[in-house]
């Protein structure tokens, strides 16, 4: 259960990677819609870091 917790947490770094150059593509043309995909990005980093906690929490406690 483990691995596949840890695929589920680097899969959200993949997905604001892809975010990001999203951003950079859209900067120039669709500034709103490179905003959205900048806060996208920046919630699948938060995403990352909190299942990372929580997961350690987790294999702490037993």
């Amino acid at each position: 259960m483990t691995k596949l917790h840890k695929f589920f947490e680097y899969a959200y770094l993949f997905i604001a990677i892809i975010f990001i150059v999203e951003t950079v593509l859209h900067w120039n043309t669709q500034r709103e819609k490179a905003y959205l995909f900048l806060g996208f990005s920046a919630l699948a980093v938060f995403m990352f870091f909190f299942k990372r906690k929580f997961r350690n929490k987790y294999n702490n406690r037993k």
